[in-house]
Order: structure tokens, then sequence, then C-alpha cells
């Protein structure tokens, strides 16, 4: 069984009201950053898996995003996996 790293980039569909990103981008305009716009925040979760192949593993952290690790009705996520060298 191979290791790898999974890498998850989670952010708010398009179209959804980051309401988080648009407080900090509201407070960045007060201290003197108005030229800083279109503000989100997202999530980075990163998860360890144990699979046959980078496909299989893909396959198992897609399927976790999709259950549990990201809400796919409002968010949308990219993973990135990498084999772990020991």
């Amino acid at each position: 069984m191979k290791k790898f790293q999974a890498e998850i980039k989670i952010t708010l569909k398009k179209g959804i009201l980051d309401v988080q990103g648009k407080a900090v981008e509201n407070a960045l305009h007060a201290i003197e950053f108005p030229m800083l716009n279109s503000l989100r925040i997202g999530k980075y979760v990163e998860i360890n898996v144990e699979a046959e192949n980078e496909k299989i593993a893909l396959e198992l952290v897609t399927d976790a995003c999709n259950k549990l690790v990201a809400n796919p009705i409002i968010e949308d996520f990219k993973i990135d996996i990498k084999e772990v060298v020991q």
C-alpha cells in the first residue's frame, strides 16, 4: 500500500455570498487598503491516504469531500494528491 497526502482547497461557489470575506474586505478598506477587493475566504484541509495508487487515493478523497469534508451544495473543492516518499 502506498501513502499519499491530499491537499484540499474548499471555496464557496460563485454566487454564494461570502459573509466572512465581505467583513474582512470592509475591515481592510477601513484600515487604508481600499485597493483590495473581491476577497473570498475558504478552507484548507490535509488528509493522509493509504491506497494502491494515486487514482484510488483521489477517488477516496473526492468521495470523502462529497460526503462530509465539503458541502457540495454551496462549496467547490480542488484536490492535489502527492505520493509520500519515505
